[in-house]
């Protein structure tokens, strides 16, 4: 079970982005890297392809960051918090919040 998923809430602790909110768009495990919803923007140029219809320019697209470089954001706290794994008495493996020992996923 990994600690940061698609579609948690984070926050930018370290970088040019730092202190900056988003969500995870998508978890790359193999290399440990997050894409964050507007964060991390880079400008790249684009080839026009005419026989797919595609127009050139320069386009923004986020690029991925490190993994160990967003923590996820409590928003009880309001700060950006560490994430544990517990065991339920079902069975069942959870997130919760080091802060305040709340479970993230339900």
């Amino acid at each position: 079970m990994h600690k940061i998923k698609k579609g948690d809430d984070v926050i930018v602790i370290t970088g040019k982005d730092k202190g900056k909110r988003g969500s995870v768009i998508r978890v790359i495990p193999e290399v440990d890297r997050v894409l964050v919803e507007n964060i991390n923007v880079a400008k790249k140029h684009k080839k026009p392809n005419p026989g797919a219809g595609v127009p050139g320019g320069i386009i923004e697209m986020e690029m991925p960051m490190d993994i160990s470089n967003i923590a996820i954001y409590n928003p009880v706290t309001g700060k950006a918090d560490r994430v544990g794994i517990k065991s339920l008495e079902d069975g069942r493996k959870v997130r919760y919040f080091k802060s305040n020992g709340e479970v993230i996923d339900a």
